[in-house]
This record gives C-alpha cells, structure tokens and sequence, in this order.
C-alpha cells in the first residue's frame, strides 16, 4: 500500500498524518520531563522542548479531547500516559529484520531497546556466515525459513533492508507470511496488498534534502 493516506484512525477519528508522526515525539519528551520531575507543561513550554510551534501542538491535542485545563496547563504523566495507550506502548511488539548487511548489522545493534515498544527478534539473511548464529542478542536465519518463522514466531512488523533488485519478491513473501507493516530502507517503492502498510525510509533523499536547505538558506544569507 502507498503512503497517499493522510489520515490514521484512532478511537474512532481520523487523525491527519501530520499529527500521528509527532505523537511519538510527545510522548518521549514528555516521559524525559516527567523522569526529570517536570509535572505540568504548557503548550509554550512544550514547545521550546518539542521544536512545533504552541498552535500545532494545541492543535495535535485538540483531535483527542481536552486534555488540559485552562490557566494550568498539561499534567505531564496523565498525557504521556495518554499517547502511551495511543501508541500502544505496553505491549512489546516483535520485528523482523530482512537483510543484515552494514544497514541491517547498525540496526540489530540499536534494537530500538530503549526509544521504543518495538524490538528485532528475528533476522533473514541469505550469507551462510552468518545464518544460525546470534548477532546482538538477536538469532539470523536464513531466508529460506522467513514464512515459517515469521508464522511461528507470529511477528507482523518487518524492516527490509535487503538490496533493491530482490526487495519486491521479499515483500511479496512478506505479505503472504502474515506481515501487516514493512519499514522500507530500500530505494524501490513497493507494490503490496491493501492491508499491508509500507512506510518507506530513504536515506539518500533526506541527505539531498537537507543539503538543499542548507545550501540555499546559504545562497539567501548571501
């Protein structure tokens, strides 16, 4: 599935895009100034630690009800306990990593253990170096038995970064194994199922980016 809808569900409403990519970013700030001893928080005060100016924020927290009052602002627990329900953050959901070259090997050793409800418990490779040995904590099996022991194992998430010329046929196998989500670092934008959701990640693109900006916020100085 394509990235063209703009809209989550959550709780009944729809949420724009815009708004559910910053709710994880809420959420670990707000669990820092909480673990901090920061009890309650403004939309201006939040704003300097988030870097969205006040209006979004009041405008993301509007989607979901009132979740502060008037004159005291945010209690910080009770809204990081919010987004934490939102995102589901008590339940640990188990990824699989297709693909442990040099990408792959940085992201076994991240493992998402403290930044996420999220964690690699199995990874696919095809070198037979590597196949049935343990990498950071994490077991790699050859990628001969990726629909066997994703079924088994019942994971749903999945990040590819496997070269671009066999990540389509991997994410056909994919889809057919059961997997609802495939976090995509390769350069080829993948055709899948419907109830398959692709978020792709594409590294080059965000370095041309940001070298953009800077080079033309440059050229207007000058």
């Amino acid at each position: 599935m394509s990235e063209e809808k703009e809209n989550m569900q959550t709780a009944g409403k729809d949420i724009p895009r815009a708004t559910a990519r910053r709710l994880p970013i809420y959420y670990r700030y707000l669990k820092i100034l909480l673990d901090s001893g920061v009890t309650r928080i403004s939309s201006n005060e939040l704003s300097k630690a988030v870097k969205f100016d006040a209006a979004t924020i009041r405008r993301d927290f509007s989607y979901f009800g009132a979740l502060g009052k008037r004159g005291y602002g945010y209690d910080v627990k009770e809204l990081m306990e919010f987004f934490g329900d939102i995102l589901n953050q008590d339940n640990l959901a188990s990824v699989a990593l297709i693909g442990v070259g040099n990408l792959g090997q940085a992201l076994l050793n991240f493992n998402f253990h403290q930044s996420s409800n999220a964690r690699i418990s199995a990874a696919f490779d095809v070198n037979p170096e590597i196949v049935n040995t343990i990498q950071s904590g994490v077991p790699i099996y050859s990628t001969d038995d990726l629909e066997k022991q994703i079924q088994d194992q019942r994971i749903e998430v999945a990040i590819l970064t496997v070269p671009a010329e066999v990540a389509q046929q991997t994410a056909k196998r994919l889809a057919n194994a059961g997997i609802q989500g495939i976090l995509n670092f390769t350069p080829l934008r993948l055709d899948v199922p419907k109830e398959v959701r692709v978020q792709n990640v594409d590294l080059t693109n965000e370095l041309q980016i940001l070298l953009y900006f800077i080079n033309n916020f440059e050229k207007d100085e000058n």
